[in-house]
């Protein structure tokens, strides 16, 4: 059973362009309050990672939320908005399970738009239930690292395989997705670059879908120029993180 659960949309690692928006957010601000307890814990989580200056940054960001952020915005030198069109995903959960109260991280994608997408997500509660969940925030800021007592802790660090939405016609629990097991950056950089769940990776064959996807991408030759850069951008990373894979996976020559 789901008691809270908070989606962050962000740019993957690497790329030039920093933007965050919220996904899906179920955060219940009354009784216990799990969804304050989860956007508490995000921020407590992620906050020792932040680089100083963006430490210094995000007091700012917090008391700006208590009058609800206007997006689009630059903070914290991210875009923050609404649109998550080609967006990675972290979710990060409270849950239920065999009687036990499980608090799930994603801690696959980088630390800042993890706390950023947490005060986001309280920014855009109505009136009290926003007081309620930046408090858990203001807590979480006087005591970074310190997760709430009683929960189980599990960390995702390669997040959470074959997120999103079901197939079409699928049979609810049936294991339809051919991608479940597989690291989320490993999955996005395969279908960005065209290549099936089950496809071994080589190195060649990566290097030749980069080539020819990055040519019909540029503008001089037919591609559109509304987005050619970020395109671009998208195409060197998941070439960049494939080719780590496949050198991660290369045991080299034995000594």
């Amino acid at each position: 059973m789901v008691l809270a659960e908070l989606l962050v949309r962000h740019t993957r690692r690497h790329m030039p362009i920093r933007r965050v928006a919220v996904g899906t957010a179920y955060l219940p601000t009354g009784g216990v309050a799990h969804g304050a307890v989860l956007l508490g814990a995000v921020v407590a989580e992620f906050l020792p990672d932040l680089d100083p200056e963006q430490a210094e940054l995000l007091p700012r960001l917090v008391d700006d939320a208590r009058g609800g952020l206007g997006v689009p915005r630059i903070s914290m030198r991210h875009r923050l908005q609404t649109d998550t069109h080609g967006l990675d995903h972290s979710r990060h959960r409270i849950v239920v399970e065999g009687g036990r109260t499980v608090l799930e991280l994603d801690r696959h994608g980088q630390p800042d738009p993890q706390v950023i997408g947490a005060v986001m997500a309280a920014a855009a509660l109505p009136g009290a239930p926003r007081d309620v969940a930046l408090r858990a925030v203001h807590a979480a800021l006087r005591h970074p690292g310190a997760l709430p007592e009683g929960l189980l802790v599990r960390r995702l660090p390669l997040g959470v395989p074959g997120l999103g939405p079901p197939p079409v016609g699928a049979a609810a629990g049936a294991a339809t997705d051919p991608w479940t097991g597989m690291p989320t950056e490993q999955r996005w950089a395969m279908e960005v670059l065209g290549l099936r769940s089950d496809a071994a990776l080589d190195r060649t064959d990566v290097q030749a879908r980069f080539r020819r996807l990055i040519r019909l991408a540029h503008p001089d030759h037919g591609g559109a120029r509304q987005g050619a850069a970020e395109r671009m951008a998208e195409l060197a990373e998941a070439r960049s993180v494939l080719l780590d894979c496949i050198a991660s996976a290369d045991p080299g020559p034995a000594g």
